[in-house]
């Protein structure tokens, strides 16, 4: 319980004492996009960094080098924790936003610092709202900042199977023509959600798989990309699990 209240704690004094960064940033902005990107993943990685250190995770990562040097990609993972969000964001070498569901844009100040780093909110029940984030997700890429999406939908209870992939949010990548990086995670649920409220030291295995390119795929691949997708990140998961 001591790690959940000191890690909520922190979350809590890091989101109250930077709102005059957001405007110090929003000001950087206006006359240097790039660096005003660049300070504000700088802030969010080492406010996720102390998160981690505090929650107890250990983790390994795989694979950093299948991750492109130059360009803006698309990273597919799985998703059974909120420490996913923490613990990939950590790992991305450039500027990346998620896709987060509509809700998470009503809380204060988070919503802000995602804003800032380029997340989109996704309302999977308007169609139309829906396709503005997904027009907006095309538009980012080619601009250069990457995405992550976890096209489960929602957060996954089961330790053996990953769910089946929403297929919407892959178009992101055929428009904007941009590699898909399979992210495999691994056990991130027994940091947090295996025992709520409790926090517990865990190992976790993050795993960035070879990278796809949607224009070689085959047409039967590109029409289900997201099922081809899963089970990429499906095998390493289970490879992983085995580690664990």
């Amino acid at each position: 319980m001591l790690r959940f209240l000191l890690t909520s704690s922190f979350v809590i004094l890091f989101l109250i004492f930077t709102t005059p960064v957001l405007l110090v940033e929003w000001v950087i902005g206006k006359y240097n996009p790039d660096l005003k990107n660049r300070c504000a993943q700088a802030m969010v990685q080492w406010a996720f960094r102390g998160c981690s250190v505090l929650s107890g995770a250990r983790v390994d990562v795989i694979g950093r080098e299948n991750i492109p040097q130059e360009g803006a990609v698309l990273y597919v993972g799985n998703h059974s924790s909120y420490f996913d969000i923490v613990l990939t964001y950590l790992c991305f070498p450039r500027p990346t936003g998620y896709v987060a569901k509509a809700e998470m844009e009503k809380i204060p100040l988070l919503s802000a610092w995602m804003r800032n780093i380029h997340c989109l909110f996704l309302d999977r029940d308007n169609i139309k709202e829906g396709m503005k984030a997904i027009l907006k997700g095309i538009e980012e890429l080619k601009s250069g900042i990457s995405i992550c999406i976890f096209p489960e939908g929602t957060r996954n209870t089961s330790p053996d199977t990953i769910l089946p992939f929403r297929e919407g949010s892959f178009r992101m990548a055929e428009k904007a023509k941009c590699p898909i990086i399979p992210v495999s995670i691994t056990n991130s649920s027994a940091i947090w959600e295996a025992h709520l409220p409790a926090m517990k030291k865990a190992h976790v295995i993050i795993e960035f798989g070879t990278p796809i390119l949607p224009e070689t795929l085959t047409r039967e691949e590109r029409k289900f990309l997201g099922a081809h997708t899963r089970k990429i990140i499906q095998t390493m998961y289970d490879n992983n699990k085995k580690k664990i």
